[in-house]
């Protein structure tokens, strides 16, 4: 038994390795000291050396603080040191527990904002975990490129898919996105489910989005819903208004966020001078300057003021501006040479140029327009040629249609029609109606029938209902004797309901609005105004006035008739009103919806001279600024 207890005896068991532990590095380098190494390397920004302690502590699968990381990430994109934000990445990735979220988020924003999409989107798919900063960021990132905005609502739906909810910077940035209308009326629901209908950033975002989608009234009611405490929301609304083309509502809105107790800032007045411009309301527009002068007036300021001058036909204040502003952009330059052409300054518009390619200021696809739109209404030919054919040489800019559109009309106002025709088969792309329209007008001018004839039939070719192209064409046909052509075509209106669009005039006295239509005789004061009317012609004639009836629809019979309906187009109404309404010396300001008549520019000016007033006509095209029996168009329009 002994021997056999001897036998059982345990033996002592041999030495056992110690277990698999990571390598260790040698005894005169401890683990702290190389991570007291790296983080000495990173917050000296010596990337170099940095990357190289970072291959030593993968060598020992070590990791530094995590705090140490996001200051190297964030001298990453201090430097823009994309080569080391892509090795850290690796680093992070390769650690054997998961790594901290906010880490990698980190690394997403900087591809995002050194604009390598593809870099973040490899990134994202890689990501162990994803929290809602991690979805908001990709999905900003795609919403900020056009060609890939789409993408981001499908970002939203995976995120809502994957249990993430999404915050209101996630909606903020995928309404920007929106690419129609019933996406973005499924948004707003899910903004309301969950309950980020009242966050600022959301509803002015929301506002935006309506606006964008020439919604106002939708925009209007999302600001409606609930008290608003914020400027920024007030500046949205304010906006959806002033890009729609509603002016008076924009105003309306501004009032209001000034009785709510809210200072305009640099937003609303840009959009207060926006609905200014849309209305051609020079006064208004005085009015919000007074507002700009308690700011500091910087650029984008200075350039929202000098476009609201040149379109209410304030030219001498935006020239005042202009000259006294202490930096210039290609902006400025623009909007004042256009602004020069379209008040009927061209050759200044083009001294201007000059000037500004002296500046080293490089023009640009706008500019081009301006100066083109100068020669046109000036009829300077040989300028405009020279600067339409060298613009992509001198300047590498494309010709696009509406430099193709201002030498077409520069060349059939000047009668060169078949040089108009060769450029209109020389486009790259189809004439619209406005082209043809400007050769149908020129061949009118130049009395070329046959062309009249082919020019028509194309506007009515893409607009059947197009009245003015009927009217054009009828007068040709008039003015060529052709009658029977003249029955046909006012038959062609009669069968199709066919009606030429009144002319119309609009006058500000006493902030409000007065309208003049041809035949309405609905103004509380129109007899009175047709007395003072007949008593100034007389007075016109004596001073060598002669109704101009060529201007007259041909088909009202007789000339007394004719003469009669010239007499009381509605801008004549209007300047009558005004002389009889403004103070002595104040200049009359006149809006129209259709281009001014030869006959009413006669008129104008004579009455100019004779009552010693400044007058200013708007019509869809220029401004005419008449005084002392001239115009600054020169007579050429």
């Amino acid at each position: 038994m002994k021997r056999i207890a001897a036998r059982l005896k345990p033996r002592p068991l041999p030495p056992v390795s110690p277990p698999c532990s990571s390598p260790q590095p040698p005894a005169s380098v401890s683990a702290s000291s190389l991570l007291s190494e790296f983080t000495k390397l990173c917050n000296q920004q010596d990337f170099p050396r940095a990357m190289k302690a970072l291959d030593d502590l993968e060598t020992h699968e070590l990791r530094a603080d995590p705090a140490v990381y996001s200051d190297l990430l964030k001298a990453c994109l201090s430097r823009r040191a994309v080569p080391l934000a892509l090795r850290l990445q690796s680093h992070i990735l390769s650690s054997p527990h998961s790594p901290h979220t906010f880490l990698l988020n980190m690394l997403l924003s900087i591809y995002v904002k050194l604009r390598l999409l593809p870099q973040a989107r490899s990134l994202f798919d890689e990501m162990p975990q994803r929290n809602v900063v991690s979805w908001t960021t990709i999905i900003s990132a795609h919403a900020n490129v056009p060609e890939l905005s789409h993408n981001a609502l499908h970002f939203l739906v995976s995120m809502l898919c994957h249990g993430v909810t999404p915050n209101m910077f996630t909606y903020s940035s995928v309404l920007r996105a929106c690419g129609c209308v019933s996406h973005l009326v499924q948004l707003h629901s899910s903004i309301y489910k969950h309950g980020l209908e009242s966050d600022v950033f959301v509803r002015s975002a929301l506002i935006d989005a309506y606006s964008k989608w020439g919604l106002p009234q939708e925009a209007l009611c999302v600001f409606d819903e609930m008290p608003t405490g914020d400027l920024v929301v007030w500046n949205s609304v304010i906006a959806a208004f002033a890009q729609n083309s509603n002016g008076h509502e924009a105003l309306h809105l501004f009032k209001r966020m000034k009785r709510a107790g809210f200072d305009p800032e640099q937003s609303s007045l840009t959009s207060v001078l926006s609905a200014c411009t849309s209305l051609a309301l020079l006064e208004l527009g005085r009015q919000a300057h007074v507002h700009v002068f308690k700011y500091h007036q910087d650029l984008i300021l200075n350039n929202a003021l000098l476009d609201m001058y040149c379109k209410c036909g304030g030219v001498d204040d935006a020239n005042i501006i202009f000259t006294r502003m202490a930096d210039k952009d290609v902006v400025s330059w623009s909007t004042m040479i256009a602004g020069l052409a379209q008040n009927g300054y061209s050759r200044e518009a083009l001294k201007l140029f000059d000037s500004m390619k002296n500046s080293s200021t490089r023009p640009n696809y706008i500019t081009i327009l301006g100066v083109l739109f100068a020669c046109s209404h000036a009829g300077l030919v040989e300028d405009g040629w020279s600067h339409f054919r060298s613009m992509k040489k001198l300047y590498g800019i494309e010709p696009g249609r509406e430099h193709y559109a201002c030498m077409l009309d520069l060349l059939a106002r000047a009668g060169k029609l078949n040089k108009a025709v060769e450029l209109i088969n020389e486009m790259g792309f189809e004439p619209d109606g406005a082209m043809w329209r400007t050769l149908l007008d020129g061949c009118r001018a130049h009395k070329n029938v046959d062309l009249a004839m082919h020019a028509a039939e194309q506007i009515l070719k893409l607009n059947p209902q197009d009245a003015g192209s009927y009217i054009l064409l009828s007068n040709i046909y008039a003015n060529a004797g052709r009658w029977d052509d003249v029955a046909g075509i006012r038959k062609v209106m009669n069968e199709k309901g066919i009606k030429k669009q009144p002319g119309c005039s609009w006058i500000e006295v006493g902030k409000q609005i007065h309208t003049f239509v041809l035949g309405d005789g609905s103004h509380p004061q129109i007899n009175e105004i047709k007395i003072q009317l007949e008593s100034l012609i007389q007075r016109l004639v004596r001073a060598g006035y002669v109704p101009d009836l060529n201007f007259v629809l041909k088909d009202l019979e007789g000339e007394e008739q004719r003469e009669d309906s010239l007499r009381y187009h509605s801008e004549k109404l209007a300047v009558v009103f005004g002389l009889m309404n403004l103070p002595k010396g104040q200049t009359i300001r006149i809006r129209k919806n259709l281009r001014i008549c030869g006959d009413c520019h006669l008129f104008v000016k004579l009455a100019t001279k004779l009552e010693k007033r400044t007058i200013v006509i708007r019509d869809p095209i220029r401004y005419h600024h008449f005084h002392d029996g001239a115009c600054s168009c020169g007579d050429y329009w």
